[in-house]
C-alpha cells in the first residue's frame, strides 16, 4: 500500500544557454513510469480544487510548467502533505492510491500532468470515505 512516503518531489535537469531554457523530461529515467498520456489544467480560479480523486493504477507527475498551484495528498491512513509547485523544473511524483486535490492556482498557472496509463473512469476513486475504507482494493 502506497503512503505518503512514496509521494516525491522531482527536479528536472535545466538545460539551456544564453538563449533560455529547457527541461527534458523522459519516461523511465526521471520518472519511474513510461508516459502514456499527458493533460494540463489551466484557467482555473485560486478557490477553485481540481482533482479530489485517487486512481487504482495510474502514476503521476505533476509540474507547475508556469505559474504555481498546489497539491494536497492524502493517503489511506488519513496522512497528508502539502506540495507548492512553483518551479518549471520541478514536479511531484504520485504513485497509485494516493488522493490528491489541486488548488490555489495563479492566475497564470498551467499544471501539466504526466500519466502511466490511459484514461480509464473505472480505475477513479472519488468516493473519499471509500478510498479511507480501503475499498478501492477490491
Amino acid at each position: 500500500m502506497n503512503t505518503i512516503d512514496d509521494v516525491k518531489i522531482v527536479s528536472f535537469p535545466e538545460l539551456g544557454d544564453e538563449r533560455g531554457r529547457l527541461v527534458v523530461i523522459e519516461g523511465g529515467k526521471q520518472i519511474p513510469f513510461d508516459v502514456k498520456r499527458v493533460f494540463y489544467i489551466y484557467g482555473s480560479d485560486s478557490d477553485v480544487v481540481r482533482g479530489q480523486h485517487a486512481n487504482r493504477d495510474s502514476e503521476f507527475c505533476l509540474i507547475n510548467v508556469c505559474g504555481q498551484s498546489k497539491v494536497k495528498v492524502i493517503d489511506q491512513q488519513a496522512n497528508e502533505k502539502v506540495f507548492v509547485l512553483d518551479k518549471p523544473h520541478m514536479g511531484v511524483y504520485l504513485p497509485p492510491m494516493i488522493w490528491k486535490n489541486m488548488y490555489d492556482f495563479s492566475v497564470d498557472s498551467i499544471l501539466l500532468v504526466l500519466s502511466s496509463h490511459y484514461y480509464d473512469k473505472a480505475e477513479y476513486i472519488s468516493d473519499f470515505n471509500e478510498y479511507l475504507k480501503g475499498a478501492a482494493h477490491e
